[in-house]
């Protein structure tokens, strides 16, 4: 009887983490081109049960200037070894582009910022998502120049949601994130 009760509170315990590890405020923000795309937010952020932010995505300025937005979070031991899923519970009233950002591909690599990233579709309802590193791709704007390394775990040290938002049109988008479990 010792054993189960013990085995219990281990699971539970571990359950917990698991669930409020990814609200750590610490471990969340948000990047904007400065090309004049805006991010805004009820302050904190981080709110006890959800991340929460709203985007404006100008459109792209010019062949070399991008628009971009992005919802950061920082991974818990700044690399994916030893993780084989990622599951995510969300709402965004856009589709979710998750990317896996790996240093190989973003400013202190090739600079292609040609992540491999995976598309939830858009979820005004908390949905929840399992995605194992075969739910991911480079995009197929990818330039022929970036070589592929393929995933490498010990090389990405954050996730990234953004909203699936055009460089011609740029738009605007709302997502929530409740939960990030690495398993």
């Amino acid at each position: 009887m010792y054993l189960k009760s013990l085995l219990t509170a281990i699971l539970f315990s571990s359950f917990s983490l698991n669930a409020t590890q990814s609200l750590d405020a610490k471990q969340w923000r948000f990047a904007v081109d400065p090309h004049g795309s805006t991010a805004s937010y009820e302050e904190p952020l981080v709110k006890k049960d959800y991340v929460g932010i709203a985007f404006n995505r100008v459109p792209r300025v010019d062949k070399q200037n991008n628009s971009w937005v992005e919802l950061i979070y920082d991974l818990p031991k700044k690399s994916l070894e030893g993780i084989t899923s990622i599951e995510i519970t969300y709402q965004s009233d856009k589709p979710l582009v998750v990317k896996l950002s790996q240093k190989d591909y973003g400013g202190t690599g090739d600079k292609s910022y040609a992540h491999y990233q995976t598309i939830l579709p858009s979820a005004n309802k908390w949905q929840t998502h399992s995605l194992t590193f075969d739910n991911f791709s480079r995009p197929k704007w990818t330039p022929s120049w970036s070589k592929d390394k393929g995933v490498t775990k010990a090389n990405v040290s954050a996730l990234y949601f953004v909203p699936n938002l055009t460089d011609e049109k740029g738009g605007n988008a709302w997502l929530k994130i409740k939960k990030v479990k690495l398993q």
